[in-house]
């Protein structure tokens, strides 16, 4: 009886899985066959989307090139995708809060996708999540297809695989989701392919076609870091696909040179740039940005810069809560390009902060405008507490907010204690003050105390956290996503 039972379960998620529409090899998944489909794969990548989001777009093409592959190996890995603007309450269910969000099912278990968004990574993620961490190489001829197959792929060769080394080899096969790994360990084989026992080698379609790990000792997070180094080329150019490997990675300290396309910047500088790359690549990775892309202008903004200062060089530390550094000339000589970067890790250049110049006018009207050079001057004034407004020209919730903050400067413009000021925080950096969405609102006491605001954003709202020195407001209900700050671009989208 129960062997009837399970055939017949088995029969009807065959069923209702040949009755589930598809978009080239890509499942097309609503509440109504959501739950059936996960129970029926083992293995099932899940994106939820939105029609007009700009990354989704971007994404769809290398989702299905991914799903058709998988169906052309005949693998047990399906990819789907749910519309979450017309599915919001299965988005909801599993907490989809942008866009797109990639859950991976494995027998019914949702984890979240970490992995790249080309073919080729969504591949190798989802086979790393289902397979073991190294493929097990018996012949030199399955070796160099295997070569030829992927863009990068690390092997191990170890005769014995209960050895430390091996051990910790695989420990980090395991660990690192988005790189191929293969283990050899037929010591003909290992002859074969002109390597030695316990030798780790990477193989890759560009560059250096052929690295050896040479490290004195193997160290799990060196490791993981050469294989990063690596992976990726000497010079990176940056793009929607490279960013989360660039701002995801182990280094820390990025490089960054801005060139011009059309005006043959990267075959004039890339290649003689590549040997002071490849001599701090282990330390900061150099990183080449296309001036001339539309998408790229927030890069551009972010950095305080103008087209007329390209081609250009900046440095830019993430874990300093994304300090950025300025050479001393702009010329893109190697021997300018190392002494930038010699000056930073000498810890002799200061940290580049943003200012715009202060207009004659700035104290004119009821709204006091500040930048980097007199913030200072202005809100640790002692005898005043001060209501600042850091907000961004392109905000949204800036807009909305002015005529509101204009009305409540020119409440308190005969009160001398009170000053109401803004800043434009994309223009003017405070080394002292980190601003990352738009708009924040501080008050600066007359005892030195910075207390933030929270509250909503109406005129009698504000008037009281003001009067009150930041103890009269309560703070501003939940609010939808389109009521949120707006934000300065995340690390990816740098």
């Amino acid at each position: 009886m129960k062997v009837i039972l399970f055939t017949a379960i088995a029969l009807l998620g065959a069923v209702l899985a040949d009755e589930v529409p598809t978009e080239e090899n890509v499942l097309v998944l609503s509440k109504s066959n959501f739950d059936n489909v996960v129970a029926s794969n083992n293995f099932i990548l899940v994106e939820f989307y939105a029609p007009w989001c700009g990354h989704c777009k971007s994404l769809a093409p290398e989702y299905a090139k991914a799903a058709t592959k998988l169906a052309e190996e005949e693998s047990p890995i399906k990819l789907a995708k749910v519309d979450a603007t017309q599915e919001q309450e299965l988005a909801e269910s599993y907490g989809v809060r942008g866009y797109p969000t990639l859950k991976f099912f494995r027998n019914g278990n949702p984890i979240d996708y970490s992995g790249g968004r080309q073919a080729d990574d969504i591949i190798t993620w989802l086979k790393k999540k289902t397979g073991p961490p190294a493929i097990e190489v018996t012949s030199a001829e399955q070796a160099k297809e295997l070569i030829g197959a992927n863009n990068v792929i690390i092997f191990g060769f170890f005769s014995d695989q209960s050895s430390s080394k091996a051990k910790a080899f695989l420990g980090v096969a395991s660990a690192v989701d988005d790189q191929v790994f293969a283990i050899v360990s037929d010591e003909k084989v290992i002859g074969e392919l002109e390597a030695e026992d316990e030798d780790i080698v990477l193989f890759k379609n560009f560059e250096e076609p052929r690295v050896k790990y040479e490290g004195e000792k193997f160290d799990e997070d060196l490791f993981k870091t050469w294989v990063f180094v690596h992976s990726m080329p000497t010079i990176v150019e940056f793009s929607h696909e490279t960013a989360s490997k660039i701002f995801g990675g182990q280094i820390k300290y990025h490089l960054l040179l801005f060139l011009s396309k059309k005006n043959g910047d990267f075959d004039k500088y890339t290649e003689e740039l590549k040997p002071v790359a490849k001599n701090y690549r282990d330390r900061v990775m150099s990183v080449a940005i296309d001036a001339d892309e539309d998408e790229h202008q927030r890069i551009l903004e972010f950095f305080g810069m103008r087209k007329d200062e390209i081609p250009s060089a900046r440095l830019i530390a993430l874990e300093q809560d994304m300090a950025k550094y300025k050479p001393t000339n702009n010329e893109l000589s190697a021997n300018s390009i190392e002494e930038f970067v010699q000056s930073f890790f000498a810890g002799t250049l200061k940290q580049h902060l943003l200012s715009e110049e202060l207009p004659s006018d700035w104290a004119a009207k009821p709204v006091k405008v500040l930048v980097a050079t007199n913030f200072d001057e202005v809100v640790f004034d002692t005898n005043k507490k001060v209501l600042v407004e850091f907000y961004a020209p392109w905000c949204g919730h800036c807009k909305q907010l002015a005529p509101i903050y204009d009305k409540l400067a020119e409440h308190f413009e005969k009160d001398d204690d009170v000053v109401i000021a803004k800043m434009d925080a994309t223009a003017n950096e405070l080394e002292h003050t980190k601003i990352t969405s738009f708009p924040t609102i501080k008050l600066y006491t007359k005892d030195n105390q910075v207390k933030d605001y929270n509250g909503e954003r109406t005129l009698a709202a504000m008037t009281s956290f003001v009067e009150s020195d930041g103890e009269g407001a309560e703070p501003k209900p939940s609010v939808s996503e389109d009521d949120e700050e707006d934000e300065l671009p995340a690390r990816d989208e740098l």
